[in-house]
């Protein structure tokens, strides 16, 4: 073949090459579909649509945030995801945090059934379609710890005496599960509580010479604490097995103090110890004289362990919240309170007597065998209270208003550190002004922190509730959209939307459960709890 014939088959071969897609044309996709890169902010993982499956097969332990940027849970964890990732890239840990930005990304909502923010959820070994979902702290240590009892070993195998003994000395408590098989479901059970009980330390053994050591025949789990009794056995039931929500129960509640002291650090622990009954000492701790009554307090718990929890509150700290929760002022203290989480029906000694133990014991037994009736708390009805267009209700006027036969009385039921409360206020002053001249209209509000009303239940905030003229106590829940235009329908349609509007659901209210995880810091009283 001659020079020039060569030169120009291999010019069509060159050319062919470049229109075949061999390389990229300038200005085209710098990557293969799916092989887009992955950008980092903070050390976090910015996922979308194009990227998930890549950072998927890379990452074989991911734990991935669905948020939305106008969230403020979100916002708050924020900092603390940030600080999380820094720990866990400290330790050359093989576990990546990632992000996703919720409402910009639909694809991934609907794929993932995210209904709310922030979601968190874990991927392990690329496994897109059964992700677990992330249900630890909102602090970065937790979210490092519950990485990092997931990726590598929840528990301490021990060997030895030595080995068991150094593992109890070196923490406050400590778990160890004591299995004369270590292949049994029951230590599967056992393993899998380890990897969620973030703050306990975890042992495991099947060394008959450490079940001599500690006094043990047969398989139990022991929890060793350096405070009160010391140890608490959890035996093994040899025909159930070990039920893992029965072991979690047992280990959260001895694993606290017999009396807790109400701070930031304790609330979480005091309200997940799924104990219902709660007994509350307010006292002074400034003072000597208050401090000495935590001993009688102290003697009157053990018998009452897993029935009801003792807690400590020093009305000297910034604690007003539990105050006001209890309608208490800090000059009662020393004095004593008793709540049912499941209920929340209070109950408050009849006397004042000496905090001793054999006091706080009658107490206890009173309430717990029905002796004591719960009390209620409510404001004192301001002078002003019908001044205004939108009326002031408190516990002891509710009922005069409410179920005043001659009128519709509508009220707001809230709270003041609720956002949703606070959009909706100028909204319910706009429909006071309008029917104001309406004899037969009030409009009202309530402030439910401040008031309990008997046998009246207030499940969320804002909660609206409309009471019409007539007999018969009749009270109707108002669910639709909180504009002055749909409230408005519904008054003039007496207490109902005309047929063809479409019953909007509003935002979901605020709980008022005692227990509020996912609620804004600034929406809430300090912990974020409901009476801490």
């Amino acid at each position: 073949m001659d020079g020039p014939l060569l030169s120009v088959l291999l010019l069509l071969l060159l050319r062919a090459w470049s229109l075949g897609g061999q390389g990229p044309e300038p200005g085209g996709p710098s990557e293969e579909p799916g092989k887009e890169e992955v950008p980092e902010e903070d050390g976090i993982l910015v996922l979308s649509h194009r990227t998930l499956g890549r950072a998927l097969q890379e990452h074989p332990a991911l734990l991935v945030e669905f948020y939305a940027p106008w969230c403020g849970h979100c916002k708050a964890l924020a900092p603390e995801y940030i600080k999380a990732a820094a720990l866990l890239a400290a330790e050359s840990a093989k576990t990546r945090l990632a992000k996703v930005d919720g409402p910009s990304e639909p694809e991934l909502t609907k794929e993932f059934a995210v209904t709310e923010y922030p979601t968190l959820m874990f991927f392990r070994d690329g496994n897109r379609t059964n992700p677990e979902e992330y249900t630890g702290p909102r602090e970065a240590e937790g979210i490092a710890e519950w990485l990092r009892r997931r990726v590598g070993s929840s528990t301490t195998r021990l060997e030895d005496e030595e080995g068991a003994q150094a593992l109890i000395d070196a923490h406050d408590v400590v778990v160890i599960g004591f299995f004369q098989d270590l292949q049994d479901e029951d230590v599967a059970t056992f393993l899998a509580l380890a990897q969620d009980a973030l703050d306990m330390t975890f042992g495991l053994t099947d060394r008959p010479q450490l079940f001599q050591k500690f006094g043990l025949t047969k398989d139990t789990v022991v929890l060793f604490k350096k405070f009160d009794e010391g140890r608490a056995d959890f035996p093994v039931d040899e025909e159930l097995g070990l039920d893992q929500g029965d072991l979690s129960s047992f280990l959260l509640t001895h694993s606290m103090h017999l009396v807790t002291e109400f701070n930031s650090q304790t609330s979480p622990k005091i309200f997940a110890a799924r104990i219902l009954n709660h007994l509350l000492l307010f006292i002074n701790q400034t003072l000597a004289p208050h401090q000495e009554l935590l001993a009688g307090f102290r003697e009157a718990a053990p018998p009452f362990r897993g029935q009801v929890l003792f807690v400590a509150v020093d009305v000297s700290a910034n604690n007003n919240h539990v105050l006001q929760y209890f309608g208490l002022r800090a000059e009662e203290a020393p004095t004593l309170r008793f709540i049912n989480m499941e209920t929340t029906k209070k109950y408050k000694p009849a006397d004042r007597g000496p905090v001793t133990a054999a006091w706080v014991t009658t107490f206890c037994h009173s309430v717990l065998s029905g002796k004591v009736k719960p009390y209620l708390l409510s404001q004192e009805v301001p002078p002003d209270w019908d001044q205004h267009p939108v009326k002031t209700l408190v516990g002891k006027n509710f009922e005069q208003v409410a179920f005043d036969e001659t009128k519709n009385v509508f009220i707001k039921f809230y709270a003041p550190w609720c956002t949703h409360c606070k959009e909706m206020a100028p909204t319910w002053e706009a429909l006071a002004e309008k029917y104001r001249d309406h004899e037969d209209i009030i409009i009202a509000e309530l402030d439910a922190t401040a008031n309990e009303l008997e046998g009246f239940a207030v499940q969320g905030f804002p909660t609206l509730k409309y009471f019409p003229a007539g007999q018969g106590r009749k009270v109707i829940e108002y669910k639709s959209a909180r504009d002055l235009e749909t409230f408005s329908k519904f008054l003039d349609n007496g207490g109902k939307l005309p047929e063809e509007e479409p019953a909007e659901e509003p935002s979901a209210p605020f709980p008022v459960s005692a227990y509020i995880p996912r609620l804004q810091a600034s929406d809430m009283p300090s912990d974020g709890w409901r009476w801490g």
